[in-house]
């Protein structure tokens, strides 16, 4: 059988001497390897596991239930996030509602950047929407999340150099192998017939999109939130409230 890997996330009641060696010698002896290990979060282990033995995993799970310092919480096929939970060491924070919405900080970039790295290392359509303040480090993240994932970027729209509204791109910009980044707001309010019909060519292309501001995005054109396959919310601080109000006069007066 081929082998697999596992995640299996326990939270410590007793942080007794030797917990974690029994625990790493439980799984030696079922011949389970660990790959990865890290706390996560308070009080809260995780492991990425590996074996070629699904029953192994069953077996696991039972035995550990009987160990009293310890609760397993998670035993299943590892998710991006908690592949990077692990990684970290924290949990990305997600909508418990909409469960494509993603929450970062600033001080999570690095979180961040991993993140869109993983994603951007998918082939086939995607479209992602970043919601955040200005200045507060959307555009970079795209771009070092596309050095993670040994992409090529294409502004399609962006405010990073003044306001950039393209309505062509070079043979070699249009590979859907590449990241579109576009501003939702540059591409809608200030947006001219070209670059409407570059756009809508764009996001037919079965490639990775990246829409700063999509609200704007939505509300100024003919798609829908189900256009999105992921939602990511980066603020300054954790009760920042996202508000367009505040800056899309300024884009009126080009």
């Amino acid at each position: 059988m081929e082998s697999k890997q596992w995640y299996m996330e326990y939270k410590i009641h007793k942080n007794r001497p030797g917990l974690l060696g029994d625990i790493a010698s439980l799984l030696g002896m079922l011949n389970v390897n660990i790959i990865t290990i890290n706390g996560v979060e308070d009080r809260t282990r995780g492991m990425l596991l590996q074996t070629n033995d699904d029953e192994k995993i069953e077996i696991l799970g039972k035995m550990l239930q009987k160990v009293e310092n310890i609760t397993v919480n998670k035993l299943r096929p590892p998710s991006l996030v908690d592949r990077l939970a692990v990684r970290h060491g924290r949990y990305i924070e997600r909508d418990s509602d909409d469960r494509k919405t993603f929450r970062f900080t600033r001080d999570e970039l690095g979180l961040l950047v991993d993140f869109l790295g993983e994603i951007f290392k998918r082939d086939g359509n995607q479209v992602i929407g970043l919601r955040g303040m200005p200045r507060v480090g959307k555009t970079e993240s795209i771009i070092a999340g596309s050095v993670c994932s040994n992409k090529r970027w294409a502004f399609v729209s962006s405010t990073l150099l003044r306001q950039t509204v393209r309505s062509q791109l070079s043979s070699e910009e249009m590979d859907p192998n590449n990241i579109f980044i576009i501003d939702g707001i540059v591409s809608t309010i200030r947006s001219n017939e070209r670059h409407h019909a570059l756009l809508q060519e764009i996001m037919e292309m079965p490639s990775t999109k990246v829409i700063e501001h999509p609200d704007i995005f939505i509300r100024e054109s003919n798609y829908d939130y189900s256009t999105f396959t992921t939602i990511i919310e980066l603020r300054n601080t954790p009760d920042e409230e996202i508000s367009y109000d505040s800056f899309t006069v300024n884009y009126n007066d080009f």
